[in-house]
């Protein structure tokens, strides 16, 4: 089963140095890397910048118009406003299916902020023990959406290059 996995950074270059960190321990086969993508939030913008790491996208992986919708749900839609409402209030139903509910959107809103960033990872098979040993000295903070085998069946149904 994957698990969708947001870590929240209190600097801009804390999620790039977590997906160098990670990107090793998958050589090392400790942790499978769907997908990913990154949020940076400069301190004196006032809307984040996102990648989706092109390089994972593989078997499985997600398109890229899975994290637009889901980072214009997040960053981009709450500075546009009500106009949009009805259209919001339908993307997150179908967020919901997929296990990305209006607890989970409201945590990152909050926390995601200018001078921060994020590492929006979809992942399988991590070897807990020997990344938490890994990870030691990077300073962040786990926001987790633990998807169950069928809302990662819906995921990869609606966003899936395959």
């Amino acid at each position: 089963m994957s698990a969708l996995t947001v870590l929240k950074f209190p600097t801009v270059d804390g999620a790039e140095k977590m997906l160098d960190t990670l990107d090793s321990l998958q050589k090392q086969q400790l942790i499978t890397i769907i997908d990913a993508a990154t949020v940076v939030w400069a301190a004196d913008k006032k809307k984040p910048k996102t990648r989706q790491l092109h390089n994972l996208a593989g078997m499985g992986a997600l398109n890229g118009m899975f994290w637009g919708m889901l980072f214009g749900l997040l960053f981009f839609i709450p500075f546009v406003g009500a106009a949009i409402g009805a259209a919001t209030g339908a993307l997150t139903g179908s967020f919901a299916d997929v296990g990305i509910d209006d607890r989970f959107i409201k945590e990152v809103q909050a926390k995601v902020t200018p001078g921060t960033s994020a590492l929006f990872l979809m992942s399988t098979g991590a070897v807990l023990d020997r990344i938490s040993e890994a990870v030691k000295g990077q300073e962040f903070e786990l926001i987790a959406s633990n998807l169950s085998t069928e809302q990662e069946a819906k995921l990869k149904e609606y966003f899936s290059e395959e």
